[in-house]
């Protein structure tokens, strides 16, 4: 990370930090075990960052309309995330409609997601940058008052695009899935080879946010955690996340390490595959969770048929298809030791992109032979010899 860390604003912890929403599952169980052994970034102090910049409240509340119903982009676990504006040079609160669009993601103070969560953002965003985690631009800490501002990701989240269902919803295509995969990929390969590795945690569709360009960053990093150092293979924490996506030895141990964010990537790039939920309980008895229901046809070459998402139908080959499903399958592995690492994952998913740009560029060369070898039809004006 590189970045001087000396230079500490103090920040006061509320006693009612509480739950995170994200350790609860769609039925309502919690993911939550343990104690939690509190880490540099997390101790309730905010990291000096000079790229970040402190915001008052009355200019937030200035961006945002007073933060009017009107101007809600979302809610989660954390609160409601307002559209505001602001100007791009100076950062300044603009008047809404002019200036550069930004994402206000305001704590709800009687939500479940806490003061811990807020600060590890601040904390991570503020040191690491890289085109595939989205931008932090900065945070408003007055009072009672604990407010984020990042840059706006103008297509929202994987999550929308996956499972929205309406008949004027077009899914997203097999290619786009592909190149969300890939970026995804590269945000998480950064930072696990980061100087001091960070292990994400929490990575689902829902923390996968995409541009005008479905270029994917991730987002979200309250429950990221810094990796394990010297001889040490994990480290150990509360279990937290989120059912479905979450590495089975991590629930049934809390030892943390960066093989926990690969199989939670498998799980996502299965829900890219199949269009289907890592836990939906409107399926039929069996199907609720998806790596349960899916493993025996991913298992069998003949059967990853029945995991493909029937809406993309003709988009993909099925050589290509196969590429994806084996590094699902690989990076789902029970046994830790035997997923990839997320370089591995980043080389396999751009295979695949290669092969897909290869195959497109030859279809495009054999209509160019194909018009240039074509003979004109015959005519009244054509004399032959």
């Amino acid at each position: 990370m590189g970045a001087c860390w000396s230079n500490r604003v103090k920040a006061e912890t509320p006693s009612h930090t509480g739950l995170n929403s994200k350790n609860v599952s769609r039925d309502g169980s919690k993911l939550s075990s343990g104690s939690i052994p509190q880490t540099p970034r997390s101790e309730g102090e905010i990291l000096q960052s000079s790229n970040l910049k402190n915001f008052s409240f009355s200019e937030l509340r200035t961006a945002t309309k007073n933060f009017r119903p009107d101007s809600v982009l979302g809610e989660g676990g954390f609160g409601s995330v307002f559209k505001g504006w602001i100007y791009e040079n100076s950062l300044a609160a603009a008047k809404p409609g002019s200036g550069t669009v930004v994402a206000v993601k305001r704590l709800n103070q009687e939500g479940l997601q806490g003061h811990k969560e807020w600060l590890a953002e601040i904390n991570y965003l503020g040191q690491l940058h890289h085109p595939n985690l989205v931008k932090l631009i900065g945070y408003c800490l007055e009072d009672e008052h604990r407010i984020l501002v990042y840059e706006f990701m103008a297509r929202g989240s994987l999550e929308n695009h996956l499972f929205r269902r309406g008949s004027r919803v077009e899914p997203l295509s097999w290619n786009f899935r592909m190149k969300v995969a890939l970026g995804a990929a590269r945000g998480l390969a950064f930072l696990h080879n980061a100087e001091t590795q960070v292990i994400y945690r929490d990575f689902k569709t829902s923390n996968i946010l995409l541009d005008s360009n479905y270029n994917a960053k991730l987002s979200d990093f309250g429950l990221a955690r810094d990796g394990p150092t010297g001889d040490k293979s994990h480290v150990s924490t509360r279990v937290m996340g989120t059912y479905g996506y979450a590495a089975p030895e991590y629930l049934a141990t809390g030892h943390l390490n960066a093989k926990s964010d690969i199989y939670s990537f498998g799980v996502v790039l299965l829900e890219m595959i199949s269009g289907r939920r890592a836990i939906d309980k409107n399926r039929h008895y069996g199907e609720h969770n998806l790596v349960e229901w899916a493993m025996p046809y991913l298992l069998n070459k003949r059967g990853i048929l029945r995991v493909l998402d029937p809406r993309l139908q003709g988009q993909y080959s099925l050589t290509r298809a196969r590429k994806a499903v084996t590094l699902a399958l690989q990076c789902l592995a029970v046994e830790p030791k035997l997923r990839p690492t997320m370089d591995e994952v980043v080389a396999d998913l751009q295979q695949i992109q290669e092969a897909r740009d290869v195959a497109k560029s030859t279809r495009k060369e054999q209509s160019n032979v194909s018009k240039r070898t074509s003979y004109p039809r015959p005519s009244a004006s054509l004399v032959y010899v």
